[in-house]
């Protein structure tokens, strides 16, 4: 939570039980073989129920401690402590920036510690739906940590240096700088760092990848290239997606996703991806975003100033372009994430609902996109109904159950009523 909470901040700148033999899930023997009815929601497995349940939990655990560590760096003068280690090494103002940030972050890190290994590494292996060894997820944290720092490094001075030189706008000159760096993240994220974690290479099945890149090609999305990632190192889940900008943008599937869904089912999940592309959702959220920042960043400026009137003297500091004022901004932002995560995953649900018409229009396989998701929901130990709640604060897609009913239901092309992006298709000889 508190790498995800600064990943945020870097980003404002322009810059985040249960039985331990618990066993694997199985592949969806439940999905309808009859490819001319309605595929069924499946019931969740008692597991997939605790799982969310405990889930649920877990979630609640993460937003008090992302409140409880923040506030005691500030009440105890910790952070205000660590300025002053920072600026008796670093001396010059970006590089007093720079070690605060590391031994911040570091601290931070060694702090999560226990709740980050038993929910990165103990609950997934207790759940079955984790191939990794300590090694390699103690190594992927280190790694985590280290880009977390660097990225930090080269982008939190900005808001910091826009603190000083404008106190009354900065927020907003931060806000109009998260588009330009976000999408800079969007263009180096699949050369750079994705590959520190895991191998990315081409599919291995040529046939399967011809007619994928036939599809984007149907889809409109030229020059394409396909990766198969070797996933099966860390998860059993199952997953693939469109990512990158530009030149760096490629079609991912996970090699989980192969080995358990049939060719139709995967061609299914690549339209769904490639909707995405298509209709500029990352585009759109990304200007999105980027105004509620800036709206959360006004907030942070308001706020603080009251805040700082009153515990100054016991922070350690009264202005909020001294770097000691890190965890202030993580907790406000924190607290006004709380606010507008509902809207921001009701965006979110929007446009997963309209890549799963994008998808169904491209291909008109109503039954290979049924049961792609229950197999999904099956190997990823998902409930189909979650209740109100975690639809507002986690459902980053609509329900499995949701989706399953949509993909059932929507076939405009059989009464001969019109299709909202068939104008987007490339005519084929088929057709």
């Amino acid at each position: 939570m508190r790498l995800l909470i600064l990943s945020l901040v870097f980003a404002l700148g322009a810059v985040w039980a249960h039985a331990q033999d618990a066993p694997a899930p199985q592949a969806a023997a439940a999905a309808s073989t009859d490819s001319a009815g309605p595929v069924p929601v499946p019931e969740p497995s008692e597991l997939a129920v605790q799982r969310y349940r405990s889930g649920n939990v877990l979630w609640v655990v993460n937003q008090l401690w992302g409140l409880l560590i923040p506030a005691l760096f500030l009440f105890t003068g910790f952070s205000a402590r660590i300025r002053g280690w920072a600026t008796r090494i670093g001396r010059w103002w970006f590089f007093v920036i720079v070690v605060y940030l590391a031994l911040f972050m570091v601290i931070n890190y060694l702090i999560d510690f226990p709740l980050a290994f038993y929910q990165g590494y103990i609950r997934e292996h207790a759940y079955g739906l984790s191939n990794q060894t300590f090694q390699k997820w103690f190594q992927d944290s280190l790694i985590s940590l280290a880009v977390a720092i660097v990225m930090g490094s080269l982008f939190l001075w900005v808001p910091y240096l826009l603190l000083k030189k404008a106190p009354q706008r900065w927020w907003l000159y931060t806000g109009l700088l998260v588009p330009p760096f976000l999408f800079f993240q969007m263009l180096v994220t699949p050369v750079f760092i994705d590959p520190l974690f895991n191998d990315f290479g081409p599919m291995q099945d040529k046939a399967l990848e011809s007619r994928i890149l036939s599809l984007a090609d149907r889809a409109g999305i030229e020059g394409s290239r396909v990766y198969e990632v070797k996933k099966s190192e860390d998860t059993k889940a199952v997953n693939a997606y469109v990512t990158g900008f530009m030149n760096t943008k490629r079609i991912v599937l996970w090699d989980t996703l192969l080995d358990k869904l049939d060719d139709e089912e995967v061609l299914f999940v690549m339209g769904h991806e490639m909707g995405h592309y298509v209709l500029k959702h990352v585009v759109y959220s990304i200007f999105f975003i980027s105004v509620i920042i800036m709206a959360a960043l006004y907030a942070v400026h308001r706020l603080s100033r009251g805040i700082l009137a009153r515990y100054g003297g016991r922070f350690g500091f009264d202005r909020l372009d001294d770097i000691a004022s890190l965890p202030l901004i993580i907790l406000l932002m924190s607290v006004i994430s709380l606010v507008v995560t509902p809207i921001i995953l009701a965006h979110s649900r929007y446009h997963e609902h309209e890549a799963d018409r994008f998808g169904l229009e491209l291909l008109k396989d109503n039954h290979a996109a049924a049961t792609s998701f229950v197999k999904l929901q099956q190997e990823n130990l998902a409930v189909p109904w979650p209740n109100l709640l975690y639809k507002l604060w986690r459902g980053t897609h609509p329900s499995i159950g949701e989706r399953i009913t949509f993909f059932n239901e929507y076939t405009p092309w059989e009464s001969g009523e019109p299709m909202q992006y068939e104008h987007l298709f490339e005519k084929s000889a088929a057709d």
